[in-house]
Parts: structure tokens; sequence; C-alpha cells
């Protein structure tokens, strides 16, 4: 089965340390390596912060869009993995191992396979 492992962090008005980003890349490159080596990596990419994010509406048949994320919150999505995992326990094993899950939290959700007649609900 699929899960998408969602990672959020709180976002930092200030620019990050190179220093540091270049430690949490290794970690992240580490952790994207493992993944592959256990066969469970299908897909995955950081997301630029939400102030590139542009929202969109439809209301009455009007396109509406506001620059922005959907809503205010204290941790932003910041990327993702889709990984392939024989059940949940599994999935939460390899989420666990995620750099991220050490100073924001992530959140593990299944994939709806609707080919193999799944309904989400």
């Amino acid at each position: 089965m699929q899960y998408l492992v969602l990672i959020y962090s709180e976002e930092s008005s200030a620019p990050p340390d190179a220093e540091r980003v270049g430690g949490v890349m290794v970690e992240y490159d580490s952790y994207s390596k493992m993944l592959r080596e256990r066969g469970a990596f299908v897909a995955g990419d950081a997301l630029w912060p939400t102030s590139s994010a542009t929202t969109i509406r439809v209301r009455d048949g009007q396109i509406l869009t506001t620059d922005g994320p959907f809503a205010e919150t204290k941790e932003a999505l910041g990327g993702y993995y889709q990984i392939e995992a024989r059940d949940l326990d599994e999935a939460l094993q390899l989420a666990a191992a995620c750099p991220g899950a050490k100073w924001g939290s992530i959140e593990v959700r299944p994939v709806v396979d609707f080919a193999a007649g799944q309904v989400p609900g």
C-alpha cells in the first residue's frame, strides 16, 4: 500500500543558516537513500515556502485567487515522500526516521487506489 509522508515545520522569517541547511540536506539525502534501498521510495519533493502559494476557489462559477496558503498555521507543509509499505505500522516506522520529525511533525496518510476499487470515507 502507498502512503504519503507529509513533512510539516515552522516557517522562519529569517533566512536559513547555510551550514544548518547543508546538514539537514545530508540527513534528507540519507533518508531518501534508505527508502530507495528498502524499495519503499515512490516519490518525494520539497516545496517552496507558503509565501509562494496561490489558493484558488471557485464560487458561483467565478474563479477567486488569493496569494498565500489556504490557512494561517503555525506549521506549514514543507515537503513530502510517497512511500510503499506493507501496512500502516511499517509506514509509521519509515516516517519516524524522517529528519523533519526531530523539529516538526510528520503526517502519514494512505493513498487511495481507485484502480483497485478503494473508496475513501
